[in-house]
C-alpha cells in the first residue's frame, strides 16, 4: 500500500512571509514554494490550501529517506515544537526547489528564444516585402 504524507511549513523570508509544501510519495520527495506576503492567519493558510493545493506546481520528486513514525502523542508534540523552533527547510527540500527552479529557467529561456527567432524572422519578411515594393516601381 503506498503512503502519501504532506507537510507545510510557513515561515517569514524577509520581507515576506512564505510556505513550502512537501509531499513524498513512494520514498520521493515534491516541493512547492508559495509566497504569503503579509503574515497568513491560520484560517488563511486552510483555506489556500484548500482551494488551491491542486493547482501547485511541484517540484520533480528527488528519493529521500522514509521514517516511520511513532503514534505516540507527546513525542509528535515534542517534533512539532523542534520544528516550529527550527527555522528554514530541510536541505531535501532546498534541493528540491533548487532543481524547480532551474527547470523553470530553462523553460522561460527556451520560450523567449522562441518568441526572439519568430521577432527576427517577421522583421526579415517585413524587409524583404519592403524590398518588393520597390522594385514594383510604387
Amino acid at each position: 500500500m503506498d503512503k502519501v504524507s504532506g507537510r507545510l511549513t510557513v515561515f517569514y523570508e524577509n520581507p515576506f512571509w512564505a510556505g513550502v509544501f512537501e509531499c513524498i510519495s513512494d520514498g520521493k520527495l515534491s516541493v512547492c514554494k508559495v509566497t504569503f506576503g503579509a503574515e497568513p492567519k491560520d484560517y488563511e493558510v486552510y483555506d489556500f490550501v484548500l482551494k488551491n493545493y491542486y493547482q501547485l506546481r511541484f517540484s520533480p520528486a528527488v528519493a529521500t529517506d522514509v521514517k516511520e513514525t511513532g503514534r505516540n502523542p507527546k513525542r509528535i508534540q515534542r517534533e512539532v515544537r523542534k520544528q516550529v523552533q527550527n527555522t528554514g527547510i530541510g536541505t531535501k527540500s532546498q534541493q528540491a526547489l533548487k532543481l524547480q527552479q532551474e527547470q523553470l529557467k530553462t523553460e522561460r529561456k527556451t520560450v523567449s528564444r522562441e518568441q526572439r527567432e519568430a521577432e527576427k524572422q517577421r522583421q526579415f519578411e517585413l524587409k524583404q516585402q519592403k524590398r518588393k515594393e520597390k522594385h514594383r516601381g510604387r
